[in-house]
């Protein structure tokens, strides 16, 4: 029988180890395949604003990420939701972020951080940028967050008076400005106190504006027009933010010079801005999140500074508004628009 069997193909001891030999090979093999797959981390991305008005920002993010060997799907995937200047909406997008349990929350203004705070108290949130984390109580200090914030300040409220100071500068015979900002979001006290100190000290007359929606724009026209200002000021907003050509038009309708709170303003046709490279914090942010990822707690990372500022003047615009700029002034420029 043993025999009859061994001639039908009855496996032997020597076919048997050699079988266990090929499975534990394969074994091995699919355990090494398991281990060489990376750790893919979930990121999400929370903005206030349209994509449009922050895609510059959101690109050096991705940027501060590949440096540091994040690579969006291939390690990671990032969820990136965008509010489109509606607040009610960011609630909701912060709360379906939490519901994806993704790793660590990016806010990129104190409109999507403060929804995202109310969302959850455990998941990771870093700030890109916020005019006054302390002061909206999204940290505890800035050495010592002591929550699960921590991040990138801008100091824009620091930075209004100055901005002032430079508006003065260009237009020496400046007398009025009207300073336009939404004063219903958080943060938005400093900025005011500091181009009030300013003001004065320049013997300037500051008319304060509150535009709190799209249409405020329009409708601020013809208040801005009976004070008889000579000049705009305005102040950082995500509702700005996100209609910045819109804001661009009235200084055009207005003919009046202008200084605006970044880059992409003067880009868009502003004349002027003296401000924090905010592409630099959503780059440097990245690092936060590599801290993050490796295990350090936001209650232990410091609140970052801004280590990059730049000053840009449109000279095309300046030749449409009929203005001079002073070439003491044009030669400190960082980026001449002609």
């Amino acid at each position: 029988m043993i025999e009859g069997s061994r001639r039908l193909g009855a496996p032997t001891w020597k076919s048997m180890i050699s079988i266990v030999a090929v499975i534990f090979t394969v074994l091995g093999l699919a355990a090494l395949a398991d281990a060489a797959q990376p750790i893919t981390y979930r990121i999400g991305f929370l903005a206030a604003g349209p994509r449009a008005s922050v895609s510059g920002r959101v690109e050096a993010f991705r940027a501060g990420l590949r440096e540091l060997g994040y690579i969006d799907g291939k390690n990671l995937v990032i969820e990136e939701r965008y509010g489109d200047a509606k607040i009610e909406r960011v609630s909701e997008l912060a709360a379906e972020l939490v519901r994806l349990k993704v790793d660590v929350i990016v806010t990129g203004g104190s409109q999507a951080t403060g929804p995202a705070k109310n969302a959850s108290s455990t998941i990771p949130i870093v700030m890109a940028q916020d005019n006054d984390p302390l002061g909206s109580g999204f940290v505890t200090s800035l050495a010592r967050p002591g929550g699960n914030i921590t991040g990138m300040a801008n100091l824009n409220s620091e930075l209004s008076g100055k901005q002032l100071e430079v508006l003065k500068e260009a237009f020496p015979k400046l007398g009025r400005v009207a300073i336009l900002g939404d004063l219903s979001e958080p943060g938005s006290a400093p900025p005011v106190k500091e181009t009030e100190l300013a003001a004065k000290a320049l013997g300037l007359q500051p008319y304060y504006f509150d535009i709190r929606n799209a249409k405020g724009f329009d409708t601020a026209l013809g208040s801005i027009r009976a004070k008889k200002v000579d000049a705009l000021l305005t102040l950082t907003s995500a509702l700005f933010n996100s209609h910045r050509k819109q804001l661009v038009d009235v200084a055009a309708k207005l003919k009046l010079p202008a200084m605006y709170p970044r880059a992409d303003y003067v880009d868009d046709g502003g004349l002027m801005t003296y401000g924090v490279d905010v592409n630099d914090l959503f780059r440097r942010a990245a690092s936060l999140v590599d801290k993050i990822l490796k295990g350090a707690k936001p209650a232990d990372i410091p609140v970052e500074q801004p280590k990059k500022f730049e000053f840009i003047v449109n000279l095309n615009t300046a030749k449409q508004l009929g203005v001079t700029i002073p070439p003491n002034v044009l030669v400190r420029a960082d980026r001449v628009i002609k």
